[in-house]
């Protein structure tokens, strides 16, 4: 069946039915061979979710990666993207050009850690993804996809330190210590207000 067909009718019967009915997972199954991402190094895999709706099967993506590198630079487009989904129309802008130059460095260098010592099975490695709105912390975790266990947990906190302004505290938290300690990756200063809630 031709590719533009099959989108066509995953189209239509998402259309139909108000989205309450998948279509077929066998219209993904070719479109997931034929997508392979040469450039970045990672493949996206169609993988059917034991969530149900309205008893209909719905698929989640996952990307095989090949090496380090490609789990990197996955991980690293997950995290710039989801960052600024975070920030919003109000925050991002004032902030987004810093976290770019300051922080996503330092992420990429965790990332980079967490690929190497996970080297043997960089397979199993997944990035959340929704970010955490209003005050959460949460911006994205990295999991083991077997056993659905965090591994790390990027975050942001506001700080408020007396006579100082509004700071955002970008962090993460490892598996190893129970997620208790928190490893700064930079601080970026809002001003003196109070800053919005995230993704408004």
């Amino acid at each position: 069946m031709p590719r533009w067909l099959k989108r066509m009718l995953v189209v239509l019967i998402t259309v139909f039915t108000f989205g309450l009915v998948t279509p077929p997972e066998y219209l993904y199954v070719d479109d997931a061979k034929a997508d392979k991402q040469h450039k970045s190094g990672y493949i996206r895999d169609v993988v059917p979710s034991t969530t149900t709706f309205e008893d209909a099967e719905l698929p989640s993506i996952h990307f095989k990666f090949e090496d380090v590198d490609s789990f990197v630079a996955y991980a690293m487009d997950q995290a710039e993207k989801q960052s600024v989904e975070k920030f919003g129309t109000k925050i991002g802008p004032v902030i987004e050009e810093e976290f770019r130059g300051a922080v996503l460095p330092e992420i990429e260098k965790v990332l980079t850690d967490i690929g190497t010592e996970r080297e043997q099975d960089i397979t199993n490695l997944e990035i959340s993804e929704h970010p955490a709105s209003g005050y959460g912390e949460k911006i994205f975790h990295v999991y083991d996809l077997q056993s659905g266990q965090d591994l790390i947990r990027f975050h942001v906190r506001r700080e408020n330190p007396p006579k100082d302004g509004y700071w955002f505290n970008f962090h993460y938290h490892k598996a190893e210590d129970n997620f208790q300690k928190h490893y700064t990756l930079g601080k970026i200063y809002w001003n003196r207000n109070m800053p919005p809630k995230w993704m408004s």
